[in-house]
């Protein structure tokens, strides 16, 4: 999933893409280089960010959505609005993704309901300006685990069908450094919950610590964590996730690749066992 932020302060690329002919062109390269899906957003999620007017976040995707659907690509809308998800699937998204879990907007399980659609539930404990105060864990892994089978219970009891439900775990979201990586290591306690987990690691803070010290990646600032989040890539690709949400498509479609690979590699070794025995 290669991502396009359409915002002013989003914490990696904002203001690179406001304009609709320079997004166009990010999400063609990114399907160039081998993104399956562009994930849209009109509305930034970093800490501290503040929340835009839903008609400016409309305003924002719904051309470049309505554009990118015509042109025959697999879309989603990163939002947290029901009404904005509404319009986005009217123009072609095929995917939502809610990274409140349906906890900002009462209505967005009826929309989802209705429209029958894949969507990602990401696990949320409260917006931007306040997310890093709640990071409170006595047991990250089994209290992120609890609370997302919580959103899928509601979800489900909404209407939405049980097999368009994607988890993701959240990272970075109400999780600051350490929190972020026992969720990375005991990914198999999430799976257990029996639904595709997508995992957005991309360039995020908690990266910051293992990404180097060289100057050189100082100066790129957030982008300078992309090879640390290629290697997360391949790591939770190797684990089998089912998608990986990224700024940076190239490395990390090779970093799936290779992990497809190993775990090719993996069962056929198993299998010459198992004939041998």
């Amino acid at each position: 999933m290669g991502i396009c932020n359409l915002t002013p302060d989003s914490f990696s690329d904002g203001g690179r893409y406001v304009e609709l002919a320079a997004a166009l062109r990010h999400c063609e390269a990114m399907v160039a280089a081998g993104a399956d899906l562009i994930d849209v957003g009109g509305e930034s999620t970093r800490p501290g960010a503040g929340r835009v007017p839903a008609e400016e976040e409309r305003r924002r995707v719904i051309p470049l959505i309505r554009e990118l659907a015509g042109r025959g690509l697999a879309v989603s809308v990163d939002t947290m609005r029901a009404s904005v998800a509404t319009d986005a699937i009217e123009a072609g998204a095929c995917l939502v993704n809610d990274v409140s879990g349906g906890r900002a907007d009462p209505a967005m399980f009826a929309v989802l309901a209705a429209a029958r659609l894949p969507v990602v539930l990401m696990h949320w404990r409260g917006h931007g300006d306040r997310m890093d105060r709640r990071d409170v864990y006595t047991d990250v892994v089994n209290q992120v685990a609890a609370e997302l089978a919580a959103r899928v219970a509601k979800a489900i009891a909404a209407g939405v069908d049980k097999r368009s439900i994607i988890l993701d775990p959240g990272l970075g979201f109400a999780k600051v450094g350490a929190s972020n990586w026992p969720l990375l290591a005991r990914l198999d306690e999430l799976t257990a919950l029996g639904f595709p987990l997508l995992v957005g690691a991309s360039r995020k803070r908690f990266l910051a610590p293992v990404q180097g010290l060289e100057p050189a990646l100082e100066k790129r600032g957030a982008a300078g964590r992309d090879d640390a989040t290629a290697a997360v890539t391949a790591l939770v690709a190797r684990a089998g996730v089912w998608c990986v949400r990224v700024h940076a498509v190239a490395a990390n479609a090779a970093a799936v690749r290779v992990a497809q690979a190993v775990r090719w590699a993996a069962g056929s070794h198993r299998a010459d066992l198992n004939g041998r025995t």
